[in-house]
């Protein structure tokens, strides 16, 4: 049995975001929860948020034991850029790219 959860529009850069949905891969959810709890990154708290979902989904909608599941995949996509302006010197403009992400956990029973 396969349990997902989607976080969208979430205001973080998906590069940075990649670097803890990397450790959290492959283990178990317990390990995970562990992992994104003692992380410092900002990152970590939010993909714990949808990491969180993920296991309530598992526990309420298909009856899983917590300590069975594992993450099968931890996936951070682009999501909408908002662009902005800073003024520069002699009338140019820099744009700067205000990043979004999308979250996407998968849980596991096997």
């Amino acid at each position: 049995m396969e349990v997902r959860a989607i976080t969208r529009n979430v205001r973080i850069s998906p590069e940075k975001a990649r670097h803890v949905s990397r450790l959290i891969q492959g283990k178990s959810v317990t390990e995970a929860l562990a992992i994104v709890d003692l992380s410092p990154r900002k990152a970590a708290t939010l993909l714990g948020k949808t990491l969180r979902s993920a296991v309530a989904n598992a526990e309420n909608n298909f009856d899983l034991d917590r300590k069975s599941l594992t993450v099968k995949e931890a996936l951070v996509g682009p999501g909408p850029t908002m662009k902005r302006f800073q003024p520069k010197a002699r009338g140019a403009a820099g744009r700067i790219r205000k990043r979004t992400s999308h979250f996407r956990i998968t849980l596991t029973d096997i």
